[in-house]
């Protein structure tokens, strides 16, 4: 066929558009990306090289813990959880965290020792550990907003339920909430971790609710609600599910695979037109 019978030739440099890019609109997903002759589209791989340098930037970043205290201070509707107590995983600094995941499974002595003289004898139905993870961002941006709507939810369903010591741990990873739930002498704990970034979301909150925390537990005894951020789970709806778990935990005594998440209460159906998307009207 010659060039000028053939409906898809372009002029040189470009940009073939993709029809899939559509989708777009309900993903961040890097999906109908176009070309420009046999290549990505410029724009398409500066974008990528921001994104990963942004997911670069959430790993490496610490977590600014006088600021995260002083913005969980200013607000008088989270003086239920107190003043945050600082404590610190095995893992002595950033690097040793990303060689040894076991070291930021565990507390270090000096924040076993200071949990130990709270002598928290009495058990509390819930504490609230917030972890850097690996991404410093999604705490800084989404833990105080998360925490603003789970403590509306708590007052209003929940009144009840006492809390322990709210707590923040640097250099931690998901399983440091077992040690800080057992020496609080928690029946469950609700941890906040910064998850890993992608490459479309460098800012994603992590929720893992565990009942009767203690050291050794695996991922089977955790329950997760991931993605918790603006552009993907909505802070308020993440709250609903925390307090949902957390109430079917206290019901049933237990946490993990026994556990399931039934909060989403629409289903989505084999429904709609059927009309071919990539179909133009």
């Amino acid at each position: 066929m010659s060039a000028s019978n053939d409906k898809t030739t372009q002029k040189p440099g470009a940009v073939v558009e993709n029809p899939w890019r559509r989708l777009r609109e309900f993903t961040d997903a890097r999906i109908g990306l176009g070309r420009a002759g046999i290549s990505l589209p410029t724009s398409e791989l500066l974008a990528f090289q921001l994104s990963h340098a942004q997911a670069r930037d959430a790993v490496h970043l610490p977590l600014d813990i006088g600021a995260l205290c002083a913005e969980l201070a200013a607000d008088p509707k989270l003086a239920a959880f107190g003043e945050p107590i600082r404590l610190h995983s095995q893992a002595v600094d950033r690097m040793t965290y990303l060689q040894r995941p076991d070291q930021g499974r565990m507390l270090d002595d000096a924040s076993r020792e200071q949990l130990a003289e709270l002598g928290c004898e009495q058990p509390s139905d819930l504490a609230i550990v917030i972890v850097d993870g690996l991404s410093s961002r999604a705490i800084a941006q989404n833990a105080v907003p998360f925490l603003q709507c789970l403590q509306g939810l708590l007052a209003s369903e929940l009144p009840a339920c006492s809390l322990a010591p709210l707590t923040i741990v640097e250099q931690g990873r998901v399983a440091v909430g077992d040690d800080v739930g057992a020496l609080l002498n928690a029946r469950a704990v609700l941890l906040l971790i910064g998850e890993r970034p992608g490459l479309s979301s460098p800012d994603s909150l992590g929720l893992y609710l565990t009942w009767a925390p203690r050291p050794g537990l695996t991922d089977a005894a955790r329950n997760c609600i991931s993605n918790v951020r603006p552009a993907g789970l909505p802070l308020v709806e993440g709250a609903k599910r925390a307090l949902y778990l957390l109430r079917e935990a206290q019901r049933l005594q237990l946490s993990g695979v026994n556990l399931k998440d039934r909060a989403e209460e629409a289903v989505i159906e084999h429904g709609g037109s059927g009309r071919n998307f990539l179909v133009s009207e």
